[in-house]
């Protein structure tokens, strides 16, 4: 009997570390996915600006003066490199990246 108790009593202890390394196993890998979701989070609003002033300047419009400026093509395309630099710095500075 006292066998039997040590055995239970071993396998209890046993059943607690497996639970213990798997809850440490599923806590590392969500962290891992955080660093992977946070990742893709910083590229969605670093190619945002971009694609927007890409996407208002590649419409059709009959008034649009910047359009008809022999620097208007060079304009947007610095305005699409700044508003991509910009969100970039910040998360630079704040750290997040």
């Amino acid at each position: 009997m006292k066998d039997i108790a040590a055995l239970s009593d071993q396998a209890g202890f046993l059943s607690g570390k497996v639970g213990f390394l798997l809850d440490a196993s599923l806590g590392l890998v969500g962290v891992q996915q955080n660093a992977i979701i946070k990742i893709f989070s910083v590229a969605a609003v670093v190619f945002l600006p971009p694609t927007l002033v890409a996407s208002i300047y590649g419409m059709n419009f009959d008034f649009m003066p910047e359009l008809k400026w022999q620097l208007g093509y060079p304009l947007a395309i610095v305005l699409m490199i700044l508003s991509a630099w910009l969100p970039y710095k910040l998360f630079k500075k704040k750290k997040w990246l």
